[in-house]
């Protein structure tokens, strides 16, 4: 009798002990939480998108890793995103590149205006990129995938049929946009997406620089009426969706080989929730009675000339600081060519 009493104390100090080290109960398993900070509304498609995300990893990893969201950058500002994944504020975040200056000088090449036909394009593009170069600059956190946007394009209150119409014309952009509107001869006006609307509606400028898609979801088809596809010297901005890296070396091997199967999945679905939305952004200013001009392939060509010098300057910046642009440049025009 004393020898099962002995056995059965034995049995329950070996079940104590691996609670307090386990950290949980009999038949637990241990459960991750993490936060994802993302700039976009809740209603936006790319927080509907990344919300997804999230679902599909607690799902697949049996509610092992959980994922709670932060839209409408709650946790963090969408310029300091990325610092606050670094730093721990969030543990996932989804953000802009460019949004943070200088921090990610190969990858501006994305932004480059190396004539984007399709988000679709530009997504798949951006993702190759990294897998081929693997810059240094994001190494303080581990990349979940990238996305980036449908051609940015000419979107103004006047038709612009010809690159000489937009000479004086104060267009909205912001970073390598900017360049973009002042090769073309526009005068560039910098300022916040959200004070863009009111800036359109009283005449504060002429026309915005940007993907098509913003025409519906930010409602600029109500302030603008033309819609030029200068697609010959159109930009995109690279995206990113990136993990804390000690939260990442956290995870139990099994959950991370599932989040890397889904962030596959998504660069996939990504890519397409771009081409979607632009074609709603073009139905939607073609319901408002608004013009979208076609340019001639001559007149493209043009477009396209005039903004090669941004490239160039972009090759030379590299050049000084040790880093592959012209190597970066080519990689990026060969990819386009084979997957227009």
């Amino acid at each position: 009798m004393s020898m099962t009493r002995t056995f059965l104390s034995l049995m329950v100090f070996l079940v104590t002990v691996l609670m307090v080290v386990g950290g949980s109960s009999p038949g637990q398993c241990k459960t991750f939480e993490l936060t994802y900070s993302i700039f976009f509304p809740a209603t936006h498609t790319h927080s509907v998108l990344a919300s997804e995300w999230a679902k599909e990893i607690e799902k697949r990893t049996n509610g092992a890793v959980k994922i709670n969201m932060f839209p409408g950058a709650t946790l963090t500002p969408a310029d300091q995103c990325y610092d606050g994944v670094v730093k721990g504020i969030s543990d996932v975040g989804m953000s802009v590149l460019s949004y943070t200056k200088g921090r990610f000088p190969l990858m501006e090449v994305i932004d480059m205006p190396l004539g984007y036909a399709r988000g679709y394009q530009a997504t798949k593009l951006c993702n190759a990129f990294y897998e081929k170069f693997k810059p240094k600059e994001l190494d303080d956190v581990k990349v979940m995938y990238l996305h980036a946007h449908g051609p940015g394009i000419v979107n103004t209150k006047a038709p612009v049929e010809k690159m000489e119409d937009l000479k004086g014309m104060k267009i909205r952009c912001t970073g390598t946009s900017a360049k973009v509107a002042t090769a073309l001869g526009a005068t560039p006006v910098a300022m916040p997406q959200t004070e863009t609307y009111d800036a359109l509606q009283k005449g504060v400028v002429a026309g915005v620089l940007s993907p098509i898609e913003t025409l519906k979801g930010w409602k600029f088809a109500e302030v603008v009426k033309s819609t030029t596809q200068n697609f010959g010297s159109a930009y995109s901005l690279a995206f990113f969706v990136v993990m804390n890296k000690k939260k990442w070396e956290s995870l139990p091997k099994e959950a991370q080989n599932t989040i890397e199967q889904v962030n596959k999945e998504w660069i996939e679905k990504t890519a397409k929730s771009w081409d979607e939305i632009d074609k709603e952004g073009s139905e939607y200013t073609l319901s408002k009675g608004n013009k979208i001009i076609k340019l001639s392939k001559e007149e493209d060509e043009r477009w396209a000339k005039a903004v090669r010098p941004i490239m160039d300057e972009y090759a030379a910046a590299m050049k000084v600081k040790g880093l592959p642009g012209e190597e970066a440049l080519n990689f990026c025009r060969e990819w386009l060519k084979n997957n227009p």
